[in-house]
């Protein structure tokens, strides 16, 4: 697990963060309802370090990556991106035209290799485009740019004439990470980046970010549902559940001494190592169904397949607060309960 980062200053602040999506229906396609795909998520990322959001599929770990980049514009919600001068600018209350210097400065990786490159452009044209917008590089230059960036992602510059279907997957998501690079980001969000590849690639991969994390100061949000890929490359990790964090720690923190029971059920289901310490009885199996983000349960959203249930879960949202430590958790009985982590 990642241990050597040291606090640095604020490169994000995210306060009261919503995204609500419209459900319409009918041939005029009246509003009936609202998917609260992320709900009241507050959080601030550190300079240099890498961000974890994890929870299962459907928990708002996308959605939320991509109101950061401004794919969606949030519903609600402050999203205080401080730059490298200093600034600080709200980029959820900003305008799409005044983005743009924003958006060479925060990037994404996406998890399908495949899908997310241009099947009829060459790799100069998918790696060059960036800087081609932004008016940056052209002819030659462009060429030794991205020739230099292929070489950083461990690619032949030869390459660069050759089209995505010539390319492994573990090769594609090099070519997607080299794109994201080229504008020489401060912040990417790297959604699902390794989940689509093999497991061997999937290594390779993470200690290329790791480098590159290095070589280029960059701050990383990763979203993952692979619990021990967080855990090797996160330095802390925010766990979302229907929309709304529950808990938020670092990485040993969270995953040895969980605060939140819905954190004690996932961490009960990271593989261990060694097949003969594995006991049926170690996996938590939560009952019922992920809650409805379009109907979610009153009070704790989490308390109908909790199973330190009581009343007050069932009326009342409990708020995020630090519990002791910069541990921050959803819970309202964090203090009390005396919850597994994950078993050496």
């Amino acid at each position: 697990m990642r241990d050597d980062h040291t606090q640095g200053r604020t490169i994000l602040d995210v306060r009261g963060a919503k995204m609500h999506f419209p459900i319409k229906k009918g041939f005029l396609e009246r509003q009936v309802g609202t998917v609260k795909a992320v709900d009241d998520v507050n959080f601030s990322l550190y300079e240099g370090e890498t961000l974890g959001l994890v929870g299962e599929s459907g928990c708002g770990k996308t959605t939320l990556g991509r109101c950061i980049l401004r794919v969606y514009k949030p519903t609600a919600g402050i999203f205080e991106y401080h730059t490298a001068e200093g600034k600080i600018v709200d980029l959820a209350a900003m305008k799409n035209r005044d983005l743009k210097p924003f958006r060479r400065e925060i990037r994404m990786i996406f998890q399908d290799p495949q899908s997310s490159l241009n099947p009829r452009h060459t790799i100069l044209e998918i790696i060059g485009e960036p800087l081609m917008v932004n008016k940056i590089s052209k002819g030659s230059d462009l060429e030794d740019r991205v020739s230099a960036l292929l070489k950083q992602v461990g690619l032949r510059p030869e390459y660069l004439r050759r089209y995505p279907h010539a390319f492994s997957g573990g090769e594609r998501q090099r070519i997607g990470i080299a794109r994201a690079l080229a504008l020489n980001p401060r912040l990417v969000v790297a959604d699902e980046a390794v989940s689509a590849l093999d497991v061997s690639v999937q290594a390779q991969t993470l200690n290329l970010l790791q480098d590159l994390q290095k070589d280029f100061s960059l701050t990383y949000i990763f979203v993952a549902h692979n619990l021990s890929v967080v855990q090797h490359i996160c330095n802390r990790v925010a766990v979302m559940y229907v929309g709304r964090l529950m808990e938020l720690a670092d990485t040993h923190e969270l995953y040895f001494n969980p605060k939140h029971p819905y954190t004690e059920a996932l961490m009960s289901a990271v593989p261990k190592p060694d097949p003969r310490s594995r006991r049926r009885t170690d996996r938590i199996r939560l009952e019922g169904e992920v809650a409805d983000p379009a109907n979610p349960p009153s009070g704790c959203y989490f308390h109908p397949r909790c199973r330190y249930v009581q009343d007050r879960c069932k009326t009342e949202i409990p708020a995020i607060r630090d519990v002791g430590g910069g541990h921050l958790c959803a819970c309202h009985f964090a203090e009390d309960l005396k919850l597994k982590g994950v078993e050496v």
